[in-house]
């Protein structure tokens, strides 16, 4: 039972205390998951990353339940996941209450300014975080290249305003990583039997 209410409010204190989404909740949850508790690896939190991205849902929600279920299965799944929503339900469902032109409040628009500059720093941090941890683990450049091209590729569909699904990308880039993998067992293969 005490995993359980760890698991739940250390994900209330993550969806409670972040603004942003889930990109902006990355950061914080490798912090506390894999530095201090050590639920998971930074591998795990980057393999998570990744299919929270590519699966349905916000990746913040994807990666809570992904965490309950290593530590204690569908019920630390159930408990992470509703540690992480509840905060952000209740606080909309007050506001929805109270305030019906919430953001007219001059104090709460102006605060809303900064905290989209937080915001974006928090994104940035986690995308930096990732990265420098993933090239000390990695030893094939071709990631690099991939990852380039599509980051290349994102930045000139927003600049021209090209219509082109994010979801197309994603796909591409995992069909070229398996086509890459696949030439590359295929190499190895051979040159194994070679010898």
């Amino acid at each position: 039972m005490r995993i359980l209410f760890d698991l739940f409010f250390t994900f209330a204190k993550i969806g409670f205390f972040t603004f942003g989404g889930g990109y902006a909740m990355i950061s914080l949850i490798e912090h506390t998951c894999v530095d201090q508790k050590a639920w998971i690896t930074h591998d795990d939190m980057m393999n998570v990353t990744v299919i929270a991205e590519s699966t349905p849902g916000p990746i913040a929600i994807n990666c809570a339940t992904f965490v309950g279920y290593r530590q204690k299965g569908f019920v630390g799944a159930l408990v992470a996941t509703l540690g992480m929503t509840l905060p952000s339900c209740g606080i909309i469902y007050l506001i929805s209450m109270f305030l019906d032109d919430f953001l007219d409040i001059a104090w709460i628009a102006n605060a809303f300014e900064g905290i989209k500059i937080a915001v974006g720093l928090l994104i940035l941090d986690a995308a930096l975080t990732m990265l420098k941890k993933n090239r000390k683990t990695r030893k094939k450049r071709i990631t690099d290249v991939i990852m380039l091209c599509s980051f290349g590729a994102m930045l000139l569909i927003n600049l021209f305003a090209l219509h082109f699904s994010t979801i197309a990308l994603l796909l591409v880039a995992g069909i070229v990583s398996l086509i890459l993998f696949a030439v590359q067992e295929c190499t190895g293969r051979n040159g194994g039997a070679e010898k």
